[in-house]
């Protein structure tokens, strides 16, 4: 698989988006894979061009006549412009902008119908050394149209049907009735290599679909279906490393269920998952869909959010406070209300690295937490007595280190 730093843009043509099709069921995500798979295998691509334009300049300069110099000069400008596309295209991936894909493609199809038509007009002289040459190419390309073009096996037969297709009214017109047997040996030949592209293709989109579900599962929580600490510490790494950190790049919200415990030894474990379904689903719901959520312990989550400033992430923080405060209904005739602390840390206010920003947003967590007990025990103890007033603990409840 190709490295996600290059993205290649899907074709705009709706010819060219059939061609590319690799079928059904085929996410987008990999189908830009397999996009970027066609203007991969350099080695493949330099060679093909070197041999076309090679035996293209040796029969011209045999046979020396309009049709094999013009030949020879279509391989050699089409060699130069597909190679600077080729170019073009790497860049702008690279850069994650539009890339000339449906152009690309285009050239592809140009290249493999300049063999065919190298290896009938080769034919048609009866020249048997031309021929030879012309057959003995094209032939070589079609294995390297099908290592190359297998993410897209329609592409991949319409080149080969270009490529070897032209030899059979070639040998029609070649005067020697022996070459009429590549009239069986074409079809069955395209046939075959169809099928192989097909069952390649086939083969590489599961193994595509295996490395992302195995991603996703590495990456996300299995019971509420958010981030994972190892998805958690992804989003903050690429977040961070982006561009610049300023004040609105980044917020990052530590939350801790209050009083999940007591659910889960009251009702049992069953209605404490579906507590934390719930809340997973309505922190989705009260976020954007370029924020991100993550369950990163028992009743532990973290939000992070971009694009914030420090009054819209304490607004945030309020507006998930609200949400995740509010009643649960976990059937049986169970309802249930809990609390939430939470911790704030923005960059570049709080540090400029993903175990700075955390590690701040867990402080601020447990300090909130503290405060929160230090009110419950203060409220409680006025409600017994009035006139009695009670100091917090000596030490207080500390931050929990990483």
């Amino acid at each position: 698989m190709r490295d996600d730093s290059s993205v290649y843009s899907m074709p705009r043509w709706a010819a060219m988006r059939w061609l590319v099709n690799p079928g059904p069921g085929t996410g987008r995500d990999i189908q830009l894979k397999l996009i970027g798979g066609l203007f991969g295998t350099l080695p493949v691509f330099f060679g093909g061009v070197i041999n076309t334009v090679v035996v293209a300049g040796v029969i011209a300069a045999r046979e020396q006549t309009p049709p094999f110099i013009g030949w020879f000069a279509f391989e050699l400008v089409l060699g130069v412009i597909r190679l600077i596309v080729l170019a073009i295209s790497r860049r702008a991936a690279l850069a994650h902008r539009p890339t000339p894909t449906d152009l690309y493609l285009v050239l592809q199809l140009l290249w493999s119908s300049g063999v065919g038509y190298g290896a009938f007009i080769s034919l048609a002289s009866g020249d048997w050394v031309s021929a030879t040459l012309a057959c003995l190419s094209g032939s070589a390309m079609v294995g390297g149209i099908g290592f190359r073009n297998f993410g897209a096996p329609r592409l991949a037969g319409a080149m080969i049907l270009t490529s070897l297709g032209p030899f059979v009214p070639g040998a029609a017109l070649s005067g020697e009735p022996l070459l009429y047997i590549v009239f069986l040996q074409v079809p069955l030949y395209l046939a075959a290599m169809i099928a192989a592209a097909y069952s390649l293709n086939k083969l590489l989109v599961a193994t595509m679909q295996a490395e992302r579900e195995n991603d996703h599962r590495a990456k996300h929580d299995a019971l509420t279906g958010l981030s994972n600490r190892v998805g958690l510490a992804a989003a903050v790494g690429a977040s961070l490393n982006g561009g610049t950190p300023h004040s609105s790049d980044l917020a990052a919200l530590f939350l801790d269920l209050d009083n999940f415990k007591a659910v889960n030894d009251t009702y049992g474990h069953a209605a404490g998952d579906r507590l934390l379904k719930i809340v997973a689903e309505r922190l989705r719901q009260s976020l954007r869909a370029t924020d991100i959520a993550a369950r990163i312990g028992g009743d532990e989550f973290v939000v992070l959010a971009k694009g914030l400033t420090s009054e819209q992430a304490t607004e945030l923080s309020q507006r998930v406070t609200n949400s995740i405060s509010t009643v649960y209904d976990l059937d049986d005739g169970v309802r249930v209300t809990i609390g939430v602390s939470v911790g704030l840390a923005l960059v570049p206010e709080h540090g400029v690295d993903a175990e700075a920003l955390l590690a701040v947003a867990d402080e601020a967590l447990y300090e909130a937490k503290a405060r929160r007990q230090v009110k419950a025990l203060h409220t409680l103890v006025m409600a017994e007595d009035p006139f009695r007033r009670v100091a917090p603990a000596a030490g207080g409840l500390r931050p929990r280190t990483q």
